[in-house]
């Protein structure tokens, strides 16, 4: 067998066995996550990661077209208790109920929409890089500027490129650009709720 074959069946092996895991596979990609494991349950799959403060996060993959309740997000619980782990996240071709939605949020679960795209959104042309700004950072720029985060534009917590990267509200996010005059643009924006 020659070695571009073999290379191909490699790549074919390593394969997201759906949509749901190609998205993990890109949020753990864009938000710099170092794998660790690959976990499988009887209805769904999912990975354990770590960030670079070396937290472990349960990144659980449902491929249901259904509604997501709040009986799901208790299971999810009891498997993170069962890991020991603070948070985890959970992508899902379906829609999640509003209580299911109060709940993940009371029990460190990210909620990843259906409409998140299976791709990397900064791979096109017209998508600026995204970067949240660390705490001192932060700090440095609001006194430089003299104002306060909510004085700064706003950028929805739902907005894709923020979900990609794993801002959350509150969190200051440094966008850069490309200027034909300028070489590169920098804005800032304050996340929201939204």
């Amino acid at each position: 067998m020659s070695k571009t074959r073999k290379a191909r069946k490699t790549v074919k092996t390593i394969k997201p066995a759906n949509i749901e895991e190609r998205k993990a596979q890109i949020l753990i990609k864009l938000r710099g996550y170092k794998l660790i494991k690959r976990k499988q349950g009887k209805d769904a799959s999912g990975f354990l990661v770590q960030t670079a403060e070396k937290e472990k996060i349960l990144m659980w993959c449902l491929p249901s077209r259904g509604t997501i309740g709040v009986q799901y997000i208790k299971n999810l619980k009891k498997i993170m208790e069962e890991e020991k782990l603070e948070r985890a996240l959970v992508v899902t071709s379906g829609r999640y109920t509003s209580a299911a939605r109060v709940n993940a949020q009371k029990e460190g679960i990210e909620l990843i929409p259906r409409i998140f795209p299976s791709f990397n959104i900064f791979d096109h042309v017209l998508v600026p890089k995204h970067e949240i700004v660390d705490p001192d950072d932060r700090e440095k720029l609001l006194k430089e500027y003299r104002v306060h985060p909510h004085q700064l534009p706003r950028l929805k917590a739902s907005d894709p490129a923020v979900l990609a990267i794993g801002a959350k509200p509150g969190d200051v996010v440094r966008i850069i650009r490309d200027s034909p005059t300028a070489g590169k643009y920098v804005s800032y924006r304050h996340v929201v709720e939204g």
